[in-house]
């Protein structure tokens, strides 16, 4: 891999910054009606204004934000809930670990703030631009306009839902959260090429149509350990029978 240049430092480099921001656009809209939602839900299971504001100002995840607004109407004990979000955010491990090897030469109040506005779609959109463009300039201003773009994007989106929820109740029951399914199909296609990655949301998938019965939504934990399991065994397999192959493909 050649090395990646981080200018990451000094004034605000504007062109790497609007392209983040610009080549994040397309899932700028695909979480518009996601953040609608997650504000008419959050007012729909009583949870006051201030709250669900901050936690899309705070926890900024949409997912979880989803399954803790669930879980809190529910009257769900808070310890499960803290499990629930910490399993269901575990994907963010592999976000990191994926990412590291570009962020390991930025400050660490770089890493820091990076590591709190990544998302899934920051992360397929920056990940893309860095494993095809590994020579570009400016890549920590590029993440950092498109970790900003969502940031502020998510946050306009869910006081307009909770703005909505106040004055349109009947707005939570229209099955808007239909986005919610199809944005989320959009990021993983653009991983599903490694077989891993591939093996990895086959087995999910089916431990959650599996285990969908289960209260407090144990089958997504279920469904979200079994996935990491199944895809951290599928990449050692491959690292351990690729070395295998060349061997024998040597004369």
């Amino acid at each position: 891999m050649r090395s990646f240049h981080w200018r990451a430092t000094g004034r605000l480099n504007w062109r790497p910054f609007a392209a983040g921001a610009r080549d994040t656009f397309p899932m700028l809209v695909g979480a518009a009606p996601f953040g609608v939602i997650f504000g008419t839900l959050a007012i729909a299971s009583g949870l006051p204004v201030w709250l669900a504001l901050g936690m899309s100002l705070l926890v900024f995840g949409g997912s979880s934000q989803f399954v803790a607004v669930s879980l809190l109407g529910s009257g769900t004990a808070v310890p499960v809930i803290w499990l629930t979000t910490f399993v269901v955010n575990l994907r963010h491990a592999l976000y990191s670990a994926t990412l590291l090897p570009y962020a390991r030469a930025l400050p660490a109040r770089w890493r820091w703030a990076l590591a709190f506005w990544l998302t899934d779609e920051t992360f397929a959109v920056v990940e893309n631009q860095l494993r095809h463009h590994v020579d570009v300039r400016d890549g920590a201003w590029y993440w950092l306009g498109s970790s900003l773009a969502m940031y502020f994007n998510w946050q306009f989106w869910t006081l307009v839902g909770v703005l909505l929820g106040q004055s349109v109740p009947v707005l939570a029951t229209l099955g808007l959260d239909f986005a919610m399914v199809a944005t989320f199909a959009a990021i993983v296609a653009l991983q599903l090429h490694a077989r891993p990655v591939l093996f990895a949301a086959l087995v999910a998938g089916a431990v959650a149509l599996l285990a969908r019965g289960l209260p407090y939504k144990m089958g997504l934990m279920l469904a979200a350990v079994a996935g990491v399991a199944a895809g951290v065994c599928a990449e050692l397999w491959a690292e351990r029978v690729a070395p295998r192959a060349e061997r024998e493909d040597r004369p």
